[in-house]
């Protein structure tokens, strides 16, 4: 799977909470498959807008989309996660 360029503040964000390394760990299992154990995936409400999310850590997601015209997955957001 084909992972589409990041938009720059999602890099900045990603270095200023120190997550850089294991987001990148975890996107290489989601480059392999979306449904790998951990990255603990969700589909987001409304389902019909295919948005979903992946663990960084514990505290951390990331949103994303597959784009099936450029066939790639889109990364959205870095977010907080709050249980």
């Amino acid at each position: 799977m084909n992972i589409a360029p990041l938009k720059q503040e999602i890099i900045d964000y990603l270095e200023k909470h120190n997550l850089t390394k294991k987001f990148i760990k975890q996107l290489n299992f989601l480059k392999i498959d979306f449904r790998h154990p951990s990255l603990h995936t969700e589909i987001l409400e409304p389902k019909e807008r295919g948005i979903r999310s992946f663990r960084i850590n514990l505290d951390y997601r990331a949103l994303f989309f597959f784009d099936p015209e450029e066939e790639k997955i889109k990364i959205l957001v870095i977010t907080k996660h709050y249980q």
